[in-house]
């Protein structure tokens, strides 16, 4: 993927709700749409692959930002968790798209939820589309998990980082979630039970990948563990990739190891996936076969 670092160019891909004029396939485009729900201009980026061939059919990376961010976080920001995303798209040759999702403070509502379906189906009708593969980062880690079981019929594997899979318990970033959900757990406690994944791991019918840092106090792990530990009692593909002393972050390495993970699984065809994460994590490949 082409980076651009200098002068006027720069300042209107990272500031202008506009599409860039494009020189190369690789470069991100910035879409514009109108949202089905409520009618309004929505956003996501696309960066096609090296190469991209209209003919041809590719998979697809969905990659959804953290609270207080926007599309433009997993495309441009250097930290490993969104590197590794851009890095293992343009390894497979896969189109990466990064949504808005109602930024900056989605966790995935259900005015996000039905950006994401319209989205996808865009994506879908516009070009040959493959495995589509979602992944995300804190509230997107989140926010990945909570459309996996809404929607698992559109997705082929999932790849959460640093999220919660119980919505009904988490007690950060309330305001926040309450105003996408549309009130308080008192006011629409079915919101946030019907959001936290923990409660339907038998809709994961796609490979599941996991990271967790043991210190993240932001997002603690607990839910996320439960629902590793759910899914491996059901004999479904899930990693889960632990660091005793991480915090609220995911490095390069172990971020790369999970979605080879999730890729592999889901049947792109990264024959070389390592399960296991460099030295110094603990893993539980929970694979059916798996010792």
């Amino acid at each position: 993927m082409r980076t651009y670092c200098t002068g006027f160019l720069f300042l209107l891909l990272a500031f202008l709700p506009i599409s860039p004029v494009l020189t190369d396939d690789s470069a991100p485009e910035d879409v514009v749409f109108t949202a089905k729900c409520d009618a309004t201009q929505q956003n996501y980026v696309v960066v096609l692959p090296a190469g991209f061939k209209d003919s041809d059919s590719h998979d697809l990376l969905i990659a959804l930002h953290g609270h207080g961010s926007d599309r433009w976080q997993f495309v441009k920001d250097g930290r490993d968790e969104c590197r590794a995303a851009r890095d293992a798209a343009a390894k497979h040759g896969m189109i990466f798209v990064s949504p808005d999702y109602r930024a900056k403070t989605s966790w995935m509502g259900p005015q996000a939820e039905s950006d994401m379906v319209q989205i996808i189906g865009d994506l879908k009708a516009r070009y040959h589309i493959g495995k589509v593969i979602l992944c995300g980062g804190s509230m997107g880690g989140t926010g990945c998990l909570t459309f996996a079981v809404r929607h698992p019929e559109l997705l082929d594997g999932v790849a959460s980082m640093n999220g919660t899979a119980n919505l009904v318990e988490y007690g950060n970033f309330l305001d926040a979630i309450s105003e996408s959900y549309g009130g308080t757990k008192g006011q629409v406690p079915d919101e946030y039970h019907s959001r936290s994944a923990e409660f339907f791991p038998e809709r994961l019918t796609m490979p599941v990948g996991i990271t967790v840092g043991g210190k993240d106090e932001l997002v603690p792990p607990a839910s996320v563990e439960r629902l590793a530990e759910k899914l491996k009692a059901m004999g479904q593909p899930v990693l889960i990739i632990r660091r005793e002393d991480g915090g609220h972050a995911t490095n390069y390495d172990d971020a790369m190891a999970m979605l080879e993970f999730v890729m592999e699984k889901s049947g792109h065809g990264a024959a070389d996936a390592p399960v296991n994460p460099p030295a110094g994590g603990t893993t539980a490949p929970q694979v059916p076969g798996s010792p």
